[in-house]
């Protein structure tokens, strides 16, 4: 972990099998992958997806709709597939993800919604510097609106949503990580968003699930 100096930064990946391999080969190179959280929901491949993380070796925190496999409820029919359709092993692997996380000697921390309560919506346009404790780098998840926004004791980015954006821009959303330079550049990169659309349809999920996908709203 000492020699890591480039972490690409993903959250709300929702089970969109096919917009997180987008984001996986538009990538440049990186030493680490880190997840803030929400594999699972609204997407029909969330096996595929926790899959993915896991051969990238990535570190990942549970969201609100990951919430849902281990009791927690399920907001809509990408959850209630997922509870279904997940396997054991990869059950037990997203289990293993804590509610948030510390890289890189406490450089980096990481929860989904918000340091102050979890699971709460954090836009970017209310990033402020007192969000940050004791790291450098806070990255959010949650809202699937990218953003960044930096002060003079860190950084704090929203690296939007490679599953299901909603700001607007359809295609999926990533950030890089420099820790050398103590930067953070997000990148978007395009899909074939009628694939998920169909893979959606062949399956228990809501079309809608697919449909909204085109308007990123």
């Amino acid at each position: 972990m000492s020699e890591t100096t480039r972490v690409g930064l993903i959250s709300d990946v929702h089970a969109n099998a096919v917009a997180l391999n987008a984001v996986l080969e538009d990538m440049p190179a990186i030493d680490a992958l880190a997840h803030a959280g929400d594999v699972i929901g609204y997407g029909s491949s969330p096996n595929k997806c926790i899959e993915l993380l896991r051969e990238h070796d990535a570190r990942s925190v549970r969201g609100n709709h990951d919430e849902a496999l281990f009791g927690g409820p399920t907001y809509e029919s990408g959850d209630e597939y997922a509870t279904r359709m997940i396997t054991k092993e990869n059950r037990e692997w997203l289990r293993s993800c804590t509610a948030e996380t510390t890289l890189f000697g406490e450089r980096l921390k990481i929860i989904h919604g918000n340091p102050n309560q979890r699971f709460q919506y954090t836009y970017p346009a209310e990033f402020r510097a007192g969000l940050l404790d004791n790291e450098e780098i806070l990255v959010l998840g949650h809202t699937h609106k990218q953003g960044k926004a930096c002060f003079d004791d860190g950084i704090i980015v929203n690296p939007g949503s490679v599953g299901q954006p909603r700001d607007a821009d359809e295609r999926a959303a990533y950030a890089v990580l420099d820790l050398e330079s103590n930067s953070v550049t997000l990148a978007r990169v395009s899909y074939d968003i009628q694939q998920v659309a169909e893979q959606i349809k062949d399956t228990s999920i809501s079309n809608r699930n697919g449909d909204r996908l085109s308007s990123a709203r």
